[in-house]
């Protein structure tokens, strides 16, 4: 259970995406309803800038910015570790979001610890702060905005957006369903386990990312297409019992206002690590070369 719920995490990231970006025109008919949500939802830390930028990035004057999405697997009396890191760099210019996932093996310095381990103990070790400090670090790229999930909701949220839609390359079955080749209409437990596949598709992780795309672009899509006033209060509900965030009510608005064409072009980027043992622990080393392309394409879509 705890590997199906770790899938979701990212799916409830780009959820959140969707109503920041996209959600507006049914959100805010209930503006009362979300203004309390999100006050439900403002996170311990905040800080007024990100070290990497001389100044605080501007939204209302429609400047890229970037959010860390971090899924937390957190249980009682365990802090917890952010076993999905997702950098969502948004650029309204032209229109894109650049998705950077972090493997959680990936081993780099923890920021304020002052050790190499591995990225996704930062949280146990430091929280959302050195968790956002360390993922700068490691991308020599501001983190403008986090957002905290607890993994706890992550199945409602395709169920609360009605589902989504894939179109689906090759029949296969995981997790006793069976999907067929062609467009597909799946609930939340369904697009779990289409996201999940990995074992019988030739192309391997790369194959189970263009499937995890397939929903995350599902869900956004259907975020920007809500009819039910209902199901506004049904996402509204997952993000308020599970979502922590830094950004603000009118942070949002501003987003909801000046960004939300850019999910129409989303361009999910892995980083590749090679699997090693160090002192007899297993770790994801990104090579050099490699890193360094990842922020050069981050730095261009945040033009800095």
């Amino acid at each position: 259970m705890k590997n199906k719920n770790r899938k979701w995490l990212k799916f409830t990231g780009a959820a959140l995406m969707a109503l920041l970006l996209v959600g507006g025109s049914y959100a805010f008919y209930l503006y009362k309803t979300v203004e309390d949500t999100v006050a439900n939802m403002q996170g311990d830390y905040h800080r007024d800038k990100s070290d990497k930028r001389d100044e605080q990035v501007s939204l209302s004057n429609a400047k890229p910015f970037s959010v860390l999405i971090m899924g937390v697997d957190e249980r009682k009396g365990d802090k917890g570790r952010s076993d999905t890191l997702i950098v969502m760099a948004v650029n309204p210019k032209n229109q894109s979001v650049k998705m950077v996932s972090i493997p959680r093996d990936t081993r780099t310095l923890i920021v304020g610890k002052g050790t190499q381990d591995k990225i996704n103990h930062s949280y146990a070790f430091g929280g959302p702060e050195m968790t956002v400090n360390t993922v700068e670090n490691f991308l020599d790229t501001p983190v403008d905005y986090y957002i905290k999930i607890n993994m706890e909701g992550f199945r409602d949220i395709v169920n609360a957006v009605g589902g989504v839609t894939v179109d689906n390359g090759f029949a296969f079955s995981q997790d006793q369903y069976s999907f067929a080749k062609g467009k597909l209409n799946l609930n939340g437990a369904e697009a779990l386990a289409y996201a999940r596949m990995r074992h019988q598709d030739p192309k391997g992780d790369i194959g189970r990312e263009q499937r995890q795309r397939q929903v995350i672009e599902g869900v956004l899509e259907k975020g920007a297409n809500l009819s039910s006033i209902s199901k506004i209060d049904d996402i509204l509900e997952v993000f308020g019992n599970n979502v922590k965030t830094d950004l603000t009510f009118d942070e949002m608005k501003v987003i909801q206002k000046n960004y939300k064409e850019a999910r129409h072009h989303i361009d999910q980027i892995q980083i590749q690590g090679n699997g090693t043992r160090i002192n007899g622990i297993y770790y994801q080393v990104v090579p050099e070369q490699k890193r360094q392309e990842v922020i050069s394409e981050l730095k261009t879509q945040l033009e800095i």
